[in-house]
């Protein structure tokens, strides 16, 4: 029954050789990879007039100039990871280019940032489209976290079913935003030209605002610049294109660069000049919409589409953190289990961690995850400094034909990403100060993690080991609870490996069951020795471990080796193991621990 419940909800297993069929073309990898920066447009331009709302609403006209600084930041960092995509054609992106070009520690900083930013990318696009779909519905108020929920378990399942097949599916509704978003500037502008939306509503560029501060210019710049979060997806997923990956990446990196260009510059003109003001219960885009369209069939297809694109904004992070996680745990840095393809060939582990992590999240903080956002954004910039310098590490050292331009636009990079990070940190402090803490954390883990692979190649290593004493000869162990042919079954095959000597073992809550126990034993099994064990405190586990402690003690110094077979019946039916005790498991659990004992389980298949 689970296996047809998997098949139904995930799909039929695909063969190995299938997996070139898996991978993403130019459309839909611009679908999925660029959903979260696109999805951005409909919250950085907000965020500027949020900050420069503290001044005046005379001080708006700064928002072009900020849109601008915005864009050459954009075109550093489109330009930087393209150079980045066909240097590292395999993947990796900040991670990788870090660790090989400024050493581990800034790599494992780089990698850690973006394991937790693509969690909290779920988390908070997941949240934010449920608000929007709730505003619209006050109903559901009340079921934001549900209904978030629900939609992270979509978007999981969507994701294990395999790359293409959620590319097909998530791909309509993210064009269908870009096509929304593409008619609102259109008409937005008409209306402008063709002089219906009044000069007065906007101060003219220019205009001298008392209060304006150079730190509120870099705040309000560092706000905006969440719009460029996701910009680094392509980078890492570079391995779920089609052949040519490194061509391909790159070319659907330049289209989200140019669409994410489009689309910013347009929001925020229109805002400029419609004179918007931001407001805790209408969107800036909503705005808009309203001023451009009135609120018809045209403005619902829009705030429709910022809803679904807000919400599937979470399957950037489907698609790249599994193959992010891929890069960590080939290093041992994480779990080798990331690096195992699933029945549709995705990367499962990871897809199932980040959809459980991301739940987790919305439910510790009941759906209300907006004050995550900087804490987001921040996550996201430190890689982007990283991956900058490394670069310029990278052209410095190798000097390779053209480099000079290659330099100069890292370094701009580098230069803008660390500013608007350190804004972050001063203007957002008391937001983004758990990166200090869990930042040391997720890296002290990683080298834990790190260590214990490490021991553990070395203790498997054939050339390092010791030289084994040869076993003498084995004895066998058999914990009996009666007289069945399960018991029957485990001595026949305990009896077929010819073993020095074998010892029945039955532990006993009551004297005059014990007796009576040895009386029958000595009729059924009288070539077995038995021995029976009373127990005051009604366990069976303690004294029979007691008596394994001995005999091992005991053979050890004969270089005789301790075997306990373990009877154990197996029921036909999967639900009739909760009628039973299951002590054979808990006997085999605890005695894996032994380090010199050997256990083997003889199954008896029931039939009924």
């Amino acid at each position: 029954m689970v296996a047809s419940v998997k098949r139904f909800l995930i799909g039929r297993p695909l063969k190995s050789t299938e997996l070139g069929e898996q991978k993403l073309n130019k459309t839909k990898a611009l679908a999925i990879l660029s959903s979260d920066a696109l999805s951005s447009v409909a919250y950085g331009p907000e965020q500027i007039l949020i900050v420069l709302v503290t001044v005046s609403a005379t001080a708006f006209w700064y928002s072009i100039p900020i849109a601008l600084g915005i864009l050459i930041l954009l075109t550093a960092l489109i330009l930087s990871y393209r150079q980045i995509i066909f240097s590292y054609p395999h993947g990796g992106g900040a991670y990788i280019v870090s660790k090989e070009n400024l050493g581990m520690n800034p790599g494992l900083i780089a990698g850690g940032s973006l394991l937790v930013d693509y969690i909290l990318t779920v988390a908070v696009s997941v949240s934010a489209g449920t608000d929007a779909i709730t505003s619209a519905f006050p109903a559901l108020h009340f079921y934001n976290v549900e209904i978030a929920i629900i939609f992270v378990i979509f978007i999981t399942l969507l994701n294990l079913r395999g790359v293409t097949e959620s590319a097909s599916i998530l791909a309509y509704p993210v064009y269908l935003f870009v096509l929304a978003l593409f008619i609102l500037i259109g008409v937005g502008i008409y209306h402008i030209v063709s002089g219906q939306v009044s000069p007065g509503l906007h101060t003219p560029i220019g205009t001298p605002v008392a209060g304006i501060s150079l730190f509120i210019l870099l705040k309000a710049f560092a706000s905006g610049s969440s719009a460029l979060t996701g910009v680094e997806a392509i980078s890492n997923a570079i391995p779920n294109f089609k052949n040519p990956a490194p061509n391909n990446a790159a070319k659907t990196l330049i289209a989200m660069g140019a669409l994410l260009a489009v689309l910013f510059s347009g929001i925020i003109f229109l805002a400029y000049y419609y004179g918007i003001v931001p407001s805790e219960k209408v969107t800036v885009v909503s705005q808009i919409a309203e001023d451009t369209f009135g609120r018809n069939l045209m403005y619902y297809f829009i705030q429709g589409t910022t809803a679904l694109i807000l919400i599937l904004a979470a399957n950037t992070g489907y698609s790249a953190f599994p193959l992010l996680a891929v890069n960590l745990a080939k290093d041992k840095f994480i779990p080798r289990m990331f690096t195992i393809r699933g029945d549709r060939l995705g990367y499962s582990n990871g897809i199932m961690i980040l959809g459980i992590a991301s739940v987790i999240l919305i439910i510790a903080f009941k759906g209300r995850t907006e004050h995550l956002i900087p804490l987001y954004a921040v996550g996201v910039f430190i890689p982007f400094t990283l991956s900058q310098t490394g670069m310029i590490v990278k052209w410095i050292r190798e000097k390779p034909k053209g480099w000079i331009p290659k330099l100069t636009i890292n370094t701009i990079g580098a230069l803008i990403s660390f500013i608007v990070m350190l804004m972050f940190f001063l203007t957002k402090f008391t937001q983004v100060w758990p990166v200090l803490i869990f930042l040391p954390i997720i890296i002290f883990v990683f080298y834990q993690i790190k260590k214990h692979y490490e021991a553990v190649s070395d203790q498997l290593r054939v050339a390092n080991s010791e030289l084994s004493i040869p076993i003498a000869g084995n004895v066998m162990i058999v914990p009996v609870a009666g007289i069945t042919q399960v018991v029957e079954n485990s001595l026949s095959y305990a009896k077929s490996l010819s073993p020095e000597q074998i010892i029945a073992v039955y532990v006993a809550f009551e004297r005059e069951d014990e007796k009576k126990f040895e009386e029958k034993w000595k009729k059924w099994q009288p070539d077995i020795r038995l021995v029976t064990l009373h127990s005051y405190y009604r366990s069976i586990i303690q004294p029979l471990t007691k008596f394994i402690d001995i005999v091992e003690h005991k053979a050890s110094e004969s270089n005789y080796q301790v075997t306990v077979i373990i009877p154990q019946f197996i029921p036909k039916k999967g639900w009739h193991n909760i009628l039973h005790n299951q002590s054979s498991i808990l006997i085999r659990t605890l005695l894996l621990y032994r380090r010199n004992v050997v256990i083997t389980t003889v199954p008896y298949h029931l039939k009924k």
